[in-house]
């Protein structure tokens, strides 16, 4: 297993850059400014999010060209992937595009010796690296260089395509949107399903000056962390529709009154994955424990705002319990303190959070989501698997090694279909190796 491991490490290591081009508009945009507002802000200190989907099959050089054609269309609607960040005379940062910037930068790489099926199979993301670029680097390094690089590599047998996309100016929703609709595009399409939104000033009016003073082009380790890189590790897990039901099921039979709302799939696995990676980190009862989530708040904030909105329309759900008291009582306890938080979370919680940060604004790194934290980002209502650019769906959608710290979970939609959903969770090396053998976890008892 160790020599396989030592193997397929080489064969990623091989990975050789062939070419860099850029991307433009099909037509021409003209000049255009868009402030980026409190809910895009907070994330100018995170790295690049970073996503990686390989396909089977195909001949690379077609792949290649048609989707730098369909690039070009699609970036007529998402051209603010093609600008650069930038800040007006008072300060204030925005999204700035005309049709002399550079566009979207495209890698071609080619790594011969690797197969779609190994990525596949592979358990941990740490080792995609090579596939995926700007690892390590920050969001506010936008100001200088593309707010979007995809790298196509030429593998054994299909193609990977790893994507960084600059999360100041894009959450998950509108990330998978603009795949989405990349792809229509791709496959034959005239036009897109909808259009992306680009008023930001809807959602929120108010201008934010910030103070940054990161060195110009920032980078950490190759991990995309700093100090705790040797420690951490990342895997992923795969749920099956039958043990999602399962999960579900055993949170919601133990309500404690039948009055009690049921608890979404969503509650009932995120409970699953905090209580058992809480016993799994060995904590004290009185340690405390937080849970973060990152929610979408196009459909809290008064008035709505479309799906279709593009940039930021996220803000983390915090919720606090002590390991004693989320081990000790049956799930349905850690379950309804997730519900409570994440239903307290309205237009008012939103707007009296937005008025706070605008009066004293704070930039947090990716990793301060909270102590003893499990963290999740990315949906599973996300249609990922139905990304196919006109060659089939991917056979794997991951992550990178960007924004990840000890307890980060992304979930998404199942490979397998379905209710089934993808699991990939960061820990300490110690915290993992536990979890990995907890059959209760892994729904193999």
């Amino acid at each position: 297993m160790a020599g396989d491991a030592g193997r397929k490490e080489e064969e990623i290591s091989k990975v050789k850059i062939r070419s860099k081009t850029h991307v433009k508009p099909g037509k021409i945009i003209g000049r255009k400014e868009c402030q980026l507002v409190t809910f895009d802000l907070p994330y100018l200190a995170f790295y690049y999010n970073q996503k990686l989907l390989f396909y089977k099959g195909g001949e690379f050089e077609e792949q290649v060209e048609k989707l730098k054609d369909g690039l070009r269309v699609i970036l007529e609607e998402f051209y603010q992937l093609g600008g650069k960040l930038g800040k007006d005379e008072e300060g204030v940062f925005r999204v700035e595009y005309d049709d002399d910037m550079e566009g979207v930068e495209v890698l071609e790489a080619i790594a011969d010796g690797l197969a779609v099926d190994q990525l596949a199979a592979d358990e941990s993301t740490s080792s995609f690296k090579d596939l995926i670029p700007y690892n390590g680097v920050l969001n506010l390094t936008g100001l200088h260089r593309p707010l979007l690089s995809v790298q196509l590599t030429k593998l054994k047998d299909g193609l990977a395509m790893g994507c960084a996309f600059n999360h100041a100016i894009l959450d998950g929703t509108s990330t998978w949107h603009f795949m989405s609709s990349w792809a229509q595009i791709c496959r034959g399409s005239n036009s897109i399903a909808a259009p992306p939104f680009l008023e930001r000033t809807k959602a929120r009016t108010t201008r934010v000056k910030l103070e940054l003073s990161f060195p110009p082009n920032p980078v950490a380790s190759s991990n995309g962390h700093t100090d705790q890189a040797p420690q951490l590790r990342e895997k992923f897990f795969r749920f099956s529709e039958a043990a999602i039901d399962k999960i579900k099921s055993k949170v919601n039979s133990n309500q404690p009154s039948a009055a009690s709302k049921p608890f979404s799939t969503f509650q009932s696995l995120a409970v699953h994955i905090w209580q058992h990676v809480t016993q799994a980190r060995c904590l004290k009862p009185e340690d405390y424990t937080v849970f973060t989530v990152f929610a979408d708040c196009r459909k809290r904030v008064d008035p709505p705002m479309p799906d279709s909105y593009f940039g930021n329309l996220i803000q983390a759900i915090f919720t606090v319990t002590a390991a004693g008291l989320l081990l000790a009582n049956p799930s349905h306890f850690g379950a309804s303190v997730i519900q409570k938080a994440i239903e307290a979370h309205n237009a008012k919680a939103i707007e009296e959070r937005n008025k706070e940060w605008e009066a004293a604004p704070k930039i947090f790194e990716f990793k301060d989501a909270g102590v003893n934290c499990v963290a999740v980002g990315s949906s599973p209502r996300f249609k990922v698997y139905d990304v196919d650019f006109g060659w089939g769906k991917p056979e794997g959608v991951r992550s990178g090694s960007n924004n990840r710290f000890d307890g980060m979970v992304y979930l998404y939609q199942g490979k397998s279909g379905g209710r089934s959903i993808d699991v990939e969770i960061t820990l300490e090396a110690g915290t993992m190796k536990l979890l990995e053998k907890d059959k209760e976890f892994l729904m193999q008892v």
